[in-house]
């Protein structure tokens, strides 16, 4: 059985039009003939919508009842026994109700295509699992329903069904989307032109990602190499030397000419892990490179240019940026042609850019004088020759004949190939030199003189010469290559252990600079501030017996780091910028995390207040309106009132001040506790002097609650009118949610040594995951509901038990519901005997 092709209408936010879209495309292929079924579509309300769905087959759906509630959903098994040819089904990451067998909607449509059924659904970017973490940062909103991605990777086809953010909210705000007293908060909050502008670019970049990522799918499948210019990726090698710097902004200027260029620099590191890069400043273009909204890459290859130009064409790769060699003339003419000739040669279509720099041509250089070798090896070689060389030459000249030449020049050859591997290749150079010399003027005819009769005799002493200094090069190069090894390994084994430090919880910059005075043996390393403030400091024990100038290093342009003891080498001053640089970094993090502290409670703040102003230009003018209206209905001399009608008016006025005077109670009491001003005043409290009053305040009797005192109350140590308000809020919100016929509980216990005021509803109850999410400011479960306050009494609640020293916690209610356990700390045992004497709590 083939199985069904999935498309997918994906959208920015609710409202777009995505069911439109897929109920306009459903009409269009039963005009053409083709079998459609509305499986469900969920319309919200919106005119337009169900208009569209007029016409098409409507499948009936499923009931369950879950908790006393009645709900709709997707029946699978209908669809199945329909077998359309095409089936609509709205909200792709719906989480099904409880009962059915699935958790979400994805997997019924899932079972749908494996029939041969083709499906249309719709997506919001907020619910795909890779963004949903994302989108909350940006909206501040959870969303717990989410598809993963591979679902809609799956899909045969997905269409963005886009809206520009003004056209967004002015559909919002005609009631297209949301009933009228949901538009002020949806675009105070949500629908802020902001959140849709990131909303909407993020949805456009995962599925040009999505297109991307398809398209290097089918060029694997379809074994393809060639380069497709889809997209411009620019590819910038680096070697680690001076120049990357300029390649990378070349390579971003390049990249920036076409829309949605990409940036690519990759460093070739050699197989045997030597390589001449110096770390500081690769380390410092890696930096470049995310700073230029590029990516970097390092991958290992024997031969430069054949990993270079695989790992372009990996990429697809449609410009390759590389500089002009830094080798000399004359050192391409002895070595052949360098990496630019053969990336050229083996590119293929990609375009390779060769850029001009400073370090160009500057590469080849003699060794350094000192070689790679220890001062006391380069002197002990130099003895070795000048103490070996008369020595052989004495006796060579005892054991001379006609037939010995070629004995001696091998002998000398030995002298020079023993000098080098003690010295290196200055003294196997002065021992070569040395030994010719000797040679021909002992034994080599004519003897004692420098003349050479024989051409034979000549030509084999050049060869000796060429060969002792071939043989001391290579020597020497193996001697850096060891030494070179050895560096890395030190320096690798440093920087593991600076990161062990690190990851095992040690202060960041105490740990850099502890490490960094073991690993150079210093007597000091101190990191101070511009401003002489020492930030932190390592010495060795027992102190320094010697006073020495300290080595100061810039660490960016916040602080220096002292060295105080040997004197470092140029390859430690290399080593030493990995970890200023390391520094550097620890430092901006330290700073960054300082501004963030503080900008936490700002930030946090600055969310309450926008909260507060959103809530008096939209809760706060319900009552204030209908309470204008009524008194000024009554002052109206046009229309006469009955009695009757009069008192209607005045009661209305007079609900809706209350409501009013509440909504501003709860605001100025969010405020104060978000202030950190809330006033408290602890004393011995009897539980029923609290309950009583707030059932009175709340208008309940007797059958509205359970109650479940004991006889004996534990006295408690609050404060008693704010005690009042938690069990007025609670316990509203309990006989809220309780369902018809049933009544909350609300109970007095205690418990080590603490006290427990329970209140049980019977209701829907809340999930785990929103539990906390229900004790912040200006949260309703669901936010569907505009005339039960602003959201503030969980809040105000936790604020006013936690103020008197007590914690809320929300339970699961066993056999569904919420239970609210508000505890207290008991009043002391001597401030309860002298509250049950005087019958009066302490003042």
């Amino acid at each position: 059985m083939t199985r069904g092709r999935l498309r997918v209408f994906l959208g920015a936010a609710p409202g777009v039009g995505k069911t439109y879209a897929m109920l306009e495309e459903g009409r269009r292929l039963r005009g053409e003939g083709h079998d459609v079924v509305v499986a469900i579509v969920e319309t919200h309300g919106r005119v337009a919508t169900e208009t569209m769905a007029d016409g098409l087959e409507v499948l009936p759906r499923r009931s369950v009842d879950h908790r006393g509630v009645h709900l709709t959903d997707l029946d699978l098994e209908n669809v199945l026994a329909r077998r359309p040819e095409v089936a609509l089904v709205d909200e792709l990451a719906h989480t099904n109700a409880p009962g059915t067998e699935h958790e979400k909607r994805w997997q019924d449509v899932e079972v749908m295509l494996d029939a041969g059924i083709d499906v249309m659904s719709t997506v919001n970017v907020q619910h795909i699992e890779s963004l949903n973490d994302v989108v909350e940062r940006i909206t501040g909103v959870p969303h717990r329903e989410s598809i993963p991605d591979e679902v809609l990777r799956r899909a045969a086809q997905v269409e963005i069904v886009d809206l520009a953010p003004e056209a967004l909210r002015g559909r919002l705000t005609e009631g297209s989307v949301y009933p009228t007293g949901r538009i002020d908060a949806a675009l105070s909050n949500y629908f802020r032109v902001g959140n849709l502008t990131a909303l909407r670019e993020l949805t456009l970049l995962w599925l040009a990602d999505e297109v991307d990522s398809a398209l290097q799918r089918y060029r694997a499948e379809q074994g393809i190499d060639d380069t497709w210019e889809a997209r411009e990726r620019v590819v910038v090698a680096l070697t680690g030397g001076p120049e990357g710097r300029t390649l990378l902004r070349r390579g971003a200027r390049i990249a920036s000419r076409s829309s949605g260029g990409r940036l690519l620099a990759v460093h070739v590191t050699n197989q045997d892990g030597l390589r001449d890069a110096d770390p500081a400043e690769l380390a410092a273009q890696r930096a470049l490179v995310l700073k230029l909204g590029g990516t970097f890459h390092e991958v290992v290859g024997d031969q430069t240019s054949r990993a270079l130009v695989d790992f372009a064409k990996g990429a697809n790769a449609s410009q390759l940026v590389i500089g002009v060699s830094r080798r000399s003339r004359l050192a391409a003419l002895l070595t052949g042609p360098g990496i630019g000739a053969t990336v050229i040669r083996e590119s293929g279509d990609i375009d390779v850019h060769i850029v001009n720099h400073g370090a160009a041509g500057r590469r080849f250089a003699l060794p350094h004088a000192g070689g790679a070798l220890s001062a006391r090896r380069r002197l002990l070689g130099a003895l070795v020759a000048l103490a070996g060389g008369p020595l052989l030459t004495l006796l060579l000249v005892l054991l001379r004949s006609e037939e010995s030449i070629t004995g001696d020049v091998l002998s000398y050859q030995l002298l020079v190939i023993v000098v080098a591997l003690i010295g290196g290749i200055w003294p196997a150079l002065f021992a070569a030199v040395l030994s010719g010399l000797t040679l021909d003027f002992f034994l080599i005819d004519p003897v004692r003189t420098l003349t050479i009769g024989e051409p034979a005799h000549f030509t084999a002493l050049a060869l000796y010469i060429v060969n002792a200094v071939l043989v001391s090069y290579v020597v020497d190069q193996a001697a850096r290559r060891t030494r070179a090894a050895s560096r890395s390994a030190a320096e690798s084994e440093l920087l593991a252990t600076v990161a062990g430090g690190v990851i095992r919880g040690q202060d960041t910059l105490q740990a850099l600079v502890a490490r960094a005075r073991e690993a150079f043996g210093l007597d000091v390393a101190r990191l101070r501030g511009l401003d002489g403030t020492v930030l932190c400091e390592d010495t060795c024990a027992p102190p320094p017996s010697s006073f020495s100038e300290p080595v100061a290093l810039p660490v960016g342009e916040a602080a220096v780091l002292e060295l105080e003891g040997r004197t470092l080498e140029a390859a430690d001053r290399r080593l030493l910028a990995v970890i200023t640089a390391q520094l550097e970094a620890a430092l901006e993090y330290r700073e960054l995390s300082r501004a963030a502290s503080a900008v936490g409670p700002l930030a946090e703040a600055d969310r309450v207040r926008t909260a507060l102003l959103a809530a008096v230009g939209h809760d706060l003018r319900r009552p204030l309106t209908a309470a204008t209206t009524a008194v000024t209905s009554l002052r109206s001399a046009d229309i006469t009132f009955s009695p009757e009608e009069q008192e209607a008016l005045l009661e209305t006025a007079e609900q809706s001040l209350g409501t009013l005077s509440t909504l501003v109670t709860d605001l100025l009491d969010a405020s104060r506790i978000q202030a950190g001003v809330l006033g408290v005043v602890l004393e011995p409290v009897r539980p029923e002097d609290v309950i009583l009053p707030a059932l009175e305040e709340l208008d309940l009797g007797p059958g509205d609650v359970e109650l479940e005192l004991p006889a004996a109350s534990p006295l408690l140590l609050a404060d008693a009118v704010l005690l009042q308000r938690v069990v007025v809020n609670l316990l509203s919100n309990a006989a809220r949610y309780t369902a018809a016929g049933q009544a909350p509980v609300l109970s007095v216990s205690d418990f080590g040594g603490r006290a427990e005021i329970r209140i049980i509803d019977r209701g829907p109850g809340i999930p785990d995951d929103r539990k906390d999410q229900v004790l912040l400011p200006f949260q309703r479960l669901g936010d569907t509901d505009n005339d039960t306050g602003l959201g503030l009494g969980m809040a105000l609640a936790r604020g006013f038990v936690e103020g008197m020293g007590g914690r809320l916690t929300l339970e699961d209610t066993p056999g569904g519901g919420l239970t609210s356990v508000v505890s207290l700390p008991q009043a002391p045992r001597a401030d309860a005997l002298v509250g049950a004497d005087d019958g009066a709590g302490t003042a």
